[in-house]
């Protein structure tokens, strides 16, 4: 099984994090960590799950692969979500989406870098199982 603690660690330390979810192909969440946050970081990973999988669909249609991120910056803060390397499979089991939210003063740059590892390694471990 994932240790999702041990996965999303390095994330967890980097400047400006305030909350992380890992969620499955169809949206359910694995992994979460919403301590630094009021509010419901699961509902709020289900929905931009949703929207991630919109623009997926868009970005097939006009003839690009999968979408490999989803990012809304606002005046206060950041939202991702990384889709991992399970997507190069045609099995829906191995994908999976590191949510995360971040302070507008964070270090965005490292977190991308950490979330799609993170994601990678998650999900080249589940392809193991």
């Amino acid at each position: 099984m994932i240790d999702f603690d041990k996965s999303m660690k390095r994330l967890r330390a980097v400047n400006g994090y305030l909350g992380s979810a890992v969620l499955n192909y169809s949206g359910e969440t694995l992994y979460l960590d919403n301590d630094n946050t009021g509010t419901d970081i699961a509902y709020s990973a289900s929905i931009f799950n949703d929207a991630y999988r919109m623009v997926s669909e868009s970005s097939l249609d006009v003839g690009f692969s999968e979408a490999s991120s989803l990012e809304a910056k606002t005046l206060d803060g950041h939202v991702f979500l990384i889709n991992s390397a399970g997507a190069t499979s045609k099995d829906n089991f191995t994908k999976l989406n590191v949510f995360a939210i971040f302070r507008d003063d964070g270090n965005v740059a490292l977190a991308k870098m950490i979330m799609d590892k993170a994601s990678d390694s998650m999900s080249q471990e589940l392809g193991r199982m």
